[in-house]
């Protein structure tokens, strides 16, 4: 790879940027400053410095946010704040994008990354990678709603849904349930309580495909994807 492309990978700047850099001697190449923004590295076994400090290249960047209400699953929005809004520079830079969406009011497991091929592996129907989701219901869910959920049910546009499994925490006025689906349509989960005449007033995805969400990130907080949860991902959409 080129000197000037890893830099520029790494947030320092536009070409014109990046070749300024160089010309200053703040780019060394195994202890060597280059001025050279043709030269080539080897970004698995040289080691590159700007001012001294070590440059790590990596092609791709995967995340798992916990996503509060209020933030738009998008990479930009004239009028509301997107959930890249959440990120640090260093991370942003990597241009990532949300795997799929949840509403502005949802919670909860977001991937973000700029892997479109594990992307599109995660999103693609015919994969039917399963989304798990806890929910807080007004009214009461009963068992024929499990049976509903089962079997599938029609939203509002006429669209019959795969089938769900339901799952009643508690019941009552309010009920908790958790509810597991393999798409991901519009509102998929209101719409299916919608159409069992009950209205969804809390959402939270906690899991996506085998990757739950980490509980120890507050709501806003994100980190990087471990080796083995990225791998974990890859063979699961391998099936």
């Amino acid at each position: 790879m080129r000197i000037d492309k890893l830099l520029a990978n790494r947030g320092f700047g536009s070409r014109k940027e990046v070749k300024s850099l160089l010309k200053s001697g703040a780019v060394q190449i195994n202890g060597v400053a280059t001025k050279d923004s043709s030269k080539h590295v080897n970004v698995e076994l040289d080691s590159v410095t700007v001012h001294g400090e070590l440059i790590e290249y990596k092609e791709f960047i995967y995340l798992m946010l916990n996503k509060p209400q209020g933030f738009i699953s998008a990479t930009e929005d004239h009028l509301h704040d997107t959930v890249i809004d959440l990120l640090e520079m260093e991370d942003t830079i990597y241009k990532p994008f949300p795997v799929g969406r949840l509403d502005k009011d949802t919670e909860g497991l977001l991937l973000l990354t700029n892997d479109g091929q594990l992307a599109h592996q995660l999103l693609s129907p015919k994969k039917h990678v399963p989304k798990t989701y806890v929910a807080i219901i007004e009214g009461e869910v009963t068992q024929e709603d499990v049976e509903a959920f089962r079997n599938g049910v029609t939203l509002d546009d006429g669209y019959e849904t795969m089938p769900a499994e339901l799952k009643i925490i508690s019941s009552g006025l309010r009920s908790e349930i958790e509810v597991i689906i393999e798409e991901g349509k519009f509102h998929q989960v209101k719409r299916m309580f919608e159409s069992v005449g009950k209205r969804v007033i809390y959402l939270k995805r906690i899991k996506m495909g085998p990757l739950p969400l980490d509980e120890s990130l507050e709501l806003g907080e994100y980190r990087e994807l471990t080796d083995n949860e990225v791998l974990q991902l890859k063979n699961y959409t391998k099936n």
